[in-house]
């Protein structure tokens, strides 16, 4: 806690009191699943129309601002390591994101391991992103101006999905948007990190998330391809990058060296890094002020990314 921003230190105590049972047991997952689907968004729906369309990609949501709106959208995914989560428990996000850029924004539902390992979350984020394609001049969007975005395991799913999308040669993100994004297994492997006790999202739980979607032990010798974003060794040609990550975050080491590797490739790359910053603090701390800094930031980043007539330099 004394390495923690002050003003997210009450949030976090909130968060703090509500540990949890351990991921590992098959019943204590459903119920946290259950509680987080039904749990209240605290969405703010003022000028900001909500649906949920029916065929063959179940549980997308659709965020569109009231009035005028740009031509571009985001397909956001939401995180969970994995194992947990709802497309629904970011609708304050995706709300907020829709009425400040004045653009649609998709929020993706995905299949969770271990009972649904990889690849069957990215395939669920690759059938978004082509119903996003193909249902454009419906939402009145620009396809070549779809950027992708997520937090934790929905970032590093984003990010798998550029990587995805630009092997198959086929349309691809004009940005991608990464919140403390989950790219790296290997910092699971890393034992000496089970004694560091990061709050929120820590390294026990990190290598379970992993284990699950995996299907192997984190840090392998080998790993699928698009499974694990980070052990991608050819970087060059995905999208220009927006990512942010607290310093206090599981995630900050992975998280920098993304950042680093994709400039070194010729990806323009923003990186934010907040000080005293926990894991995921734009979900659980949404009105403090170092989570609205970030927001803003954020939003400035994908606002000028989709403005652009290319990718920025």
């Amino acid at each position: 806690m004394p390495e923690v921003d002050p003003d997210l230190r009450s949030a976090l105590r909130r968060v703090q009191r509500m540990p949890g049972p351990p991921l590992e047991w098959a019943w204590a997952r459903r119920i946290l699943r259950l509680a987080l689907a039904a749990a209240p968004t605290g969405m703010d729906g003022t000028g900001v129309t909500v649906e949920q369309p029916q065929g063959p990609v179940p549980g997308v949501r659709v965020f569109a601002p009231s009035g005028p709106r740009g031509d571009g959208a985001l397909l956001w995914v939401h995180g969970g390591g994995y194992v947990l989560g709802a497309a629904r428990m970011d609708d304050r996000l995706c709300a907020t994101a829709a009425r400040a850029l004045r653009m649609v924004v998709v929020s993706a539902e995905y299949r969770l391991a271990p009972e649904h390992p990889f690849p069957a979350g990215l395939d669920d984020c690759a059938a978004a992103w082509q119903w996003v394609q193909d249902s454009a001049a419906t939402l009145g969007v620009d396809p070549r101006r779809v950027a992708v975005g997520g937090q934790s395991a929905g970032g590093g799913l984003a990010a798998a999905l550029c990587q995805r999308l630009h092997d198959e040669g086929g349309s691809v993100p004009a940005a991608q948007w990464l919140f403390c994004p989950m790219l790296d297994d290997r910092t699971a492997a890393r034992r000496e990190l089970d004694l560091v006790g990061h709050a929120v999202w820590d390294n026990r739980r990190n290598r379970y998330g992993w284990t699950s979607y995996l299907g192997q032990e984190p840090g392998a010798a080998t790993v699928p391809p698009h499974a694990v974003p980070a052990r991608r060794d050819d970087l060059s040609g995905l999208p220009p990058a927006w990512i942010g990550v607290g310093d206090v975050d599981l995630f900050h080491d992975e998280s920098v060296g993304y950042a680093a590797r994709l400039r070194a490739a010729g990806v323009g790359v923003e990186l934010v890094v907040v000080p005293g910053a926990p894991h995921g603090i734009v979900s659980w701390a949404a009105d403090t002020r170092p989570a609205r800094d970030l927001v803003e930031r954020a939003h400035a980043w994908l606002a000028a990314a989709l403005s652009a007539p290319s990718y920025p330099p």
